[in-house]
């Protein structure tokens, strides 16, 4: 019996009619942090017969979550890793490990070293860049040896044992930390990770001193902790902004001082990805500079560009003039790829799906001796224009008792 494919090709019409039945099928998602792997595994699961596609540089998924005090604890088990050719063997979907070298907005298509993948929605999801220009520092060649000499490690989790290995070779001195100015990924972890750094230096007695370069407010829960408990190991320069670099001197220029240091964990001001800076999908501010982060819906996440195409995580922009911006934390960033998963799967089906807005939950460690932590809640309600209200709610826990790994590991059962 002659099979419908059979009589096509014999006529000569299955190559035409190949590309119409690939129209609307092709997801291609770029970064593959907590938001394009929910984005991913949630299309599996809303929408099968759709074609997913997840790009990143990396062979493996690592999370900053709860590495604070990992970095610091002697004789700790290597940093959890999650291969994406696991993963995407396990949900069904596509990986390729590549830099994205280009994206075609009015071509839809996105172009690594080895390959054009059409598509026919885009999720970007591709995080951070650190403006070392803000520093002037502007050769790529001393970027790159500032990041493997002296990175804060705030732009890829990948480089969390690098940086661990160079606090255990700490014996002494100035230990300088530059905190980024808002807005930057996961606001408290800096303070987090100062507060262990002070008590690691007490408690194994480390004639070292934590020097804390901050252009920001100290966020209030560690202000006491860190200036009155640690005050022998902490010097605390808040409001303080980092002018520029010189890595022979090692010394860091500010508008207070210049301060000399003999390890630094560095942090210079974030932006959005380069990927979107290539498809120019920067928001502008008004008088049309650049805002250094991407121009998307507040509640759909759709670029003006081309409402198939998608921006996620931490490289969105401005969302409302109450605010600011969505916390960039892993589960806002995951809201988001489970809400565009919803979006791209009922325009793929024709099922309606109902609306997600992100949030977000948050437990930081504010005191080790006693431990305390701290759980902040973020969530969000679209007031019915469009205009999205914000809560935040802390509360102080006394008695923590692993409700920070339980968080974690329930956010890992959506997408690992």
């Amino acid at each position: 019996m002659t099979t419908r494919r059979q009589f096509l090709f014999a006529a000569g019409l299955l190559p035409l009619l190949q590309p119409a039945l690939a129209d609307n099928r092709r997801v291609v998602i770029v970064g593959g942090g907590w938001g394009g792997l929910a984005a991913a595994s949630q299309l599996r699961q809303l929408a099968p017969g759709l074609e997913v596609t997840l790009i990143d540089r990396q062979p493996a998924f690592m999370s900053f979550a709860l590495s604070s005090r990992w970095l610091v604890e002697p004789g700790a088990a290597p940093w959890a890793r999650h291969d994406y050719a696991g993963l995407a063997k396990k949900y069904g979907y596509r990986f390729m490990q590549a830099d994205v070298s280009g994206i075609d907005i009015a071509r839809r298509s996105v172009t690594t070293a080895d390959a054009v993948l059409p598509f026919d929605w885009l999720v970007l999801s591709p995080g951070i860049r650190e403006d070392w220009s803000a520093w002037q520092v502007n050769d790529p060649q001393a970027i790159a040896e500032l990041r493997r000499r002296h990175s804060g490690v705030m732009q890829s989790a990948a480089d969390l044992p690098a940086l661990k290995q160079r606090l255990a070779s700490f014996k002494g001195g100035d230990l300088l930390m530059t905190i980024p100015p808002a807005p930057y990924r996961c606001p408290p972890a800096p303070y987090e990770r100062a507060l262990f750094i002070a008590w690691w230096l007490k408690t194994q007695k480390i004639p070292g001193k934590l020097v804390i370069v901050d252009p920001n407010p100290m966020m209030p829960a560690f202000r006491n902790i860190l200036l009155d408990r640690f005050k022998d190991q902490v010097t605390y320069l808040d409001h303080a902004k980092v002018r520029s670099v010189d890595l022979v001197r090692k010394t860091v220029s500010t508008d207070i001082d210049d301060i000399r240091f003999d390890e630094a964990m560095l942090c210079p001001p974030q932006q959005a990805a380069d990927v979107l800076w290539q498809a120019g999908l920067i928001r502008r501010e008004e008088g049309g500079k650049l805002s250094g982060w991407a121009a998307q819906g507040a509640t759909d996440f759709r670029s003006a560009a081309d409402n198939r195409v998608f921006v996620i995580g931490d490289a969105t922009g401005l969302v409302s003039p109450q605010f600011g911006y969505f916390p960039k934390t892993g589960q806002v960033a995951s809201r988001m790829g489970q809400a565009v998963a919803r979006q791209i799967a009922a325009q793929a089906t024709g099922k309606a799906q109902t609306t997600l807005l992100p949030e977000s939950v948050c437990h930081v460690t504010s005191s080790l001796e006693p431990l305390e932590n701290i759980r902040i809640d973020t969530s969000y309600r679209d007031r019915g224009d469009g205009f999205l209200i914000q809560t935040v709610k802390q509360v102080r826990n006394p008695n923590p008792a692993g409700e920070d790994a339980a968080w974690a590991a329930a956010m890992y059962r959506e997408f690992l």
